[in-house]
């Protein structure tokens, strides 16, 4: 009697079977693992109780939420431009320049002689696209030219920080337009209203990432670019898009920050990331691509700057977040070279 093939040998349907398992453990692993910062924010806040029994109090808390507000915005753009497998250190300085330059052309300076360029009511559109232009340059130069992303971003971090100090003249901008104020000091039901962009734009990068087929692509592109490429997507495209988002975020953070002090210094932004790429190695985000998540990053970022505010309650001097900033990052790639079984390259 001839034995009738199916198509599909034994071997196969074990192999399909293993994958499928692998799988759903590595889903189950990856949901699990945007969580595990939570124990240790749970463990700062306990220990926080004990130093200062405000320290978790709604109004700390909320204080707590204002000040990484306008920081966090880069730790999430930052998000999207390590997933697909690059790295931007520009965006420090766009976060100073994109509301400096905006404040310098609608309010002027006396120091460079006060002239206005063009309406008040227009410095969040010129923030917004002072940050586009940025990340449009980053993107040409990287992509189309074939650049060093790394180095190409650390010339403009430069660039940008010698911009914002020739247009202002060194000086600290004090005259702020109502727009970027309201950015930085409203509030919407009694909730401050950076908190809500702030939440709003992580729930908009979360929904993103993990539920369209745009965030597929971006995790497509920074596990296996030509990969991604055979597959039909427009790499080079969606990577200058995630960079234009990412300076355009950071513009945005720059606002919200400039409008909770009332002012840009020249060196706004000087050495935030440092601290945005410890939140995103704490979150579990990948610095050679493909891996990380939205949820991770704000838990980094958060956990960090509770850990700044329980200094200040303990009398520590803040100057030693650096030290903690520095030694946690260290944590975060040993675990997860335990946990993953990859070399962080």
């Amino acid at each position: 009697m001839t034995e009738i093939d199916t198509g599909t040998p034994p071997v196969s349907r074990r192999a399909t079977t293993t994958g499928a398992t692998t799988g759903r453990r590595t889903v189950k692993w990856a949901s699990l693992r945007d969580f595990l910062l939570v124990p240790p924010i749970v463990l700062v806040l306990i220990v926080g109780f004990f130093v200062n029994d405000k320290f978790v109090s709604i109004s700390n808390l909320t204080n707590v939420m204002t000040t990484m507000s306008g920081i966090s915005l880069i730790v999430l753009a930052q998000v999207f431009v390590l997933i697909v497998g690059k790295m931007d250190l520009s965006l420090e300085s766009t976060f100073g320049l994109a509301p400096g330059a905006a404040i310098w052309i609608t309010m002027g300076t006396t120091q460079v002689g006060g002239f206005v360029w063009a309406a008040e009511w227009m410095a969040v559109p010129i923030a917004l696209a002072v940050g586009v232009a940025v990340g449009l340059v980053n993107g040409l130069l990287i992509v189309k030219f074939g650049l060093n992303g790394f180095i190409v971003t650390l010339a403009m971090l430069i660039a940008l920080r010698g911009l914002l100090t020739f247009i202002t003249g060194g000086f600290t901008l004090t005259k702020i337009p109502a727009s970027i104020d309201w950015l930085g000091n409203a509030r919407v039901f009694g909730i401050p209203f950076n908190i809500v962009v702030c939440l709003l734009l992580f729930g908009a990068g979360y929904f993103v990432l993990g539920y369209t087929r745009i965030g597929r692509s971006l995790y497509a592109i920074g596990g296996n670019q030509a990969a991604a490429r055979a597959a039909g997507i427009r790499t080079d495209t969606v990577v200058i898009s995630v960079l234009v988002v990412a300076s355009a975020l950071a513009a945005v953070g720059g606002m919200i920050y400039a409008g909770q002090f009332a002012s840009v210094q020249v060196s706004q932004g000087d050495g935030m990331i440092f601290q945005v790429f410890a939140a995103c190695v704490i979150g579990g985000v990948a610095l050679n691509g493909g891996r990380g998540s939205v949820v991770g990053a704000f838990c980094g970022i958060l956990i960090l700057t509770l850990i700044q505010k329980l200094l200040s309650y303990g009398g520590v001097s803040a100057d030693s977040l650096k030290f903690i900033n520095g030694a946690l990052i260290l944590v975060a790639l040993i675990i997860t070279r335990i946990a993953s079984g990859r070399r962080q390259e």
